[in-house]
């Protein structure tokens, strides 16, 4: 493609203060967004399945090995960013004083603030927008994909039940930390769902589009995506403090 894909690199939030980043370092995280740049964009082009990983490394001018020391698996090279996000929870859910749904909504609000910056930043806004829909519709559409993305979530789950039933002196697999952390993780299930939405253009006035002031079809304004989907995650949250809130999980002080 001729175009940048989506840098996913970009919207995974970061436990801490970063710190300053060395040659090597920048160069390694270069290759891996060209890496994940070339692989996207040619299976976007002619499907997951049709392109192989050796095609991607003579792309990037790199070994097939290198490409692996990068991403483990295929799928990896354009789903990686979940175990940025695993990070993420596992230091938001463990901070003291801070309520689980909080924090899950903090790294959401991250992400969701990262997607919309880089949104409009972009040139051909509409373009951008096509892109990421239809790197969700590839993911939907490939059988390995949705495997491995459902893999990748059971590992989210399975870290936020950890943590979860250490605030609560529980076990990870007791039924409160399980159930209420398979809610908190269906918050990203909500936020993409809810993205798809908006980002296709549903609902707004003409003028709050991407169409400019001709009043064409074109997508929401990232500004207005922004306050959309974040207004449909806090109402799926709010369910969750509701339903489960007795269950002690969710108390302010616990884990402190």
């Amino acid at each position: 493609m001729g175009v940048r894909t989506v840098d996913w690199s970009a919207f995974r939030p970061a436990a801490g203060e970063s710190e300053p980043q060395g040659l090597r370092e920048r160069k390694k995280r270069l290759m891996r967004q060209q890496l994940s740049d070339a692989a996207t964009g040619m299976f976007l082009e002619r499907g997951f399945d049709a392109v192989r990983v050796a095609e991607v490394a003579e792309a990037c001018g790199v070994s097939e090995k290198t490409v692996y020391n990068y991403f483990p698996t295929k799928e990896a090279l354009i789903l990686d960013r979940w175990q940025a996000t695993g990070a993420a929870l596992r230091a938001g859910l463990g901070e003291p004083g801070v309520p689980p749904v909080e924090a899950a909504l903090r790294i959401l609000a991250d992400e969701l603030s990262a997607l919309t910056s880089w949104l409009a930043a972009q040139e051909d806004h509409a373009l951008a927008v096509t892109q990421f829909l239809r790197f969700g519709a590839l993911s939907r559409s490939t059988p390995s994909l949705r495997a491995h993305q459902h893999e990748l979530t059971d590992q989210l789950v399975a870290t936020a039940a950890e943590v979860l039933a250490g605030r609560a002196g529980l076990r990870p697999e007791d039924p409160e930390p399980q159930l209420a952390a398979t809610a908190l993780i269906g918050l990203w299930r909500i936020q993409f769902q809810s993205l798809a939405r908006h980002l296709g253009g549903l609902g707004g006035e003409p003028g709050e589009r991407l169409g400019g002031e001709s009043g064409g079809a074109g997508t929401l304004a990232p500004a207005r995506v922004h306050a959309a989907v974040t207004a449909e995650v806090r109402r799926a949250a709010r369910l969750i403090e509701t339903g489960l809130g007795g269950s002690g999980l969710f108390a302010p002080g616990a884990g402190g």
